[in-house]
């Protein structure tokens, strides 16, 4: 994580906004009286929401977590994708 101040920033946004999005790198912009900003990418900003989503089900998140049980213990199989016709 980077933490720079709005100044800091605003005087080489392209490269900082480049890392965020090109890195996965989370910058932090400090500002007074601890009213920072954080910034990240579009890429994580989506992912952390559908990640959020999918934890506040009860239902998904217990299906995930005995899908994961499963796999770590050995119970998962392979299969050959299915091609489908577009016809």
């Amino acid at each position: 994580m980077i933490a720079l101040n709005y100044s800091q920033f605003r005087e080489n946004m392209k490269t900082y906004m480049d890392n965020v999005c090109d890195d996965y790198e989370t910058l932090t912009i400090t500002r007074k009286d601890n009213r920072n900003v954080v910034v990240i990418s579009e890429e994580a900003y989506n992912n952390l929401l559908e990640n959020v989503y999918i934890m506040s089900n009860k239902a998904n998140y217990d299906w995930l977590m005995e899908s994961l049980k499963q796999l770590e213990e050995g119970r998962a199989e392979r299969h050959e994708l299915i091609e489908v016709s577009d016809e």
